[in-house]
């Protein structure tokens, strides 16, 4: 059996810089998970699942519900990659609404990512700008860290990633 295997799915690339940067500190196989086999998957010791936030779902998170039942013995962690700085409030949030049934007790970690907007899509810019929006019409004393985060980057390119973020998850991976 083989040590281990990062699964990712990344949309802009933050979390495909996450998932390298892993690979190059535990030299664990890296694959995305649009070419991962469960069958292969499931020949690693540990998973590592990678996947960006987007509208509170963790990108990727459908290859683990849908095999987790093969790979139920195997050492799984998952690292979820947002815009927006780390809040305690909001992470709990997303582990609730992501990591339910039998994912319920995978360890989630969280880095933080990217923002640019000349790089995303048609789709994703318009709700972007329709929620900046939404949010500009607020009192910015009552903001969110994510409602900050959002208006600070607005017109701007941001790169929040840093290996700092990893750390947690490299401690887990040490156990």
């Amino acid at each position: 059996m083989e040590k281990g295997i990062i699964v990712y799915q990344s949309k802009y690339g933050a979390t495909k810089k996450y998932a390298e940067w892993l690979q190059a500190m535990t030299d664990y196989h890296c694959v995305e998970t649009s070419k991962a086999a469960v069958n292969e998957v499931a020949q690693y010791e540990t998973i590592i699942l990678c996947g960006g936030i987007y509208a509170s779902g963790i990108a990727g998170l459908s290859f683990l519900k849908k095999n987790i039942d093969k790979l139920k013995n195997k050492k799984i962690a998952i690292l979820c990659v947002g815009a927006s700085p780390y809040d305690e409030g909001a992470f709990t949030a997303i582990k609730e609404h992501n990591l339910t049934g039998n994912l319920r007790d995978i360890p989630l970690f969280y880095g933080r990512g990217a923002w640019n907007e000349s790089k995303m899509k048609f789709m994703d810019r318009t709700l972007c700008k329709m929620l900046q929006k939404s949010v500009a019409k607020k009192d910015p004393n009552t903001y969110e860290p994510w409602m900050k985060a959002l208006m600070c980057a607005v017109g701007q390119d941001c790169d929040w990633t840093d290996k700092k973020y990893l750390i947690p998850l490299m401690d887990f991976l040490k156990k």
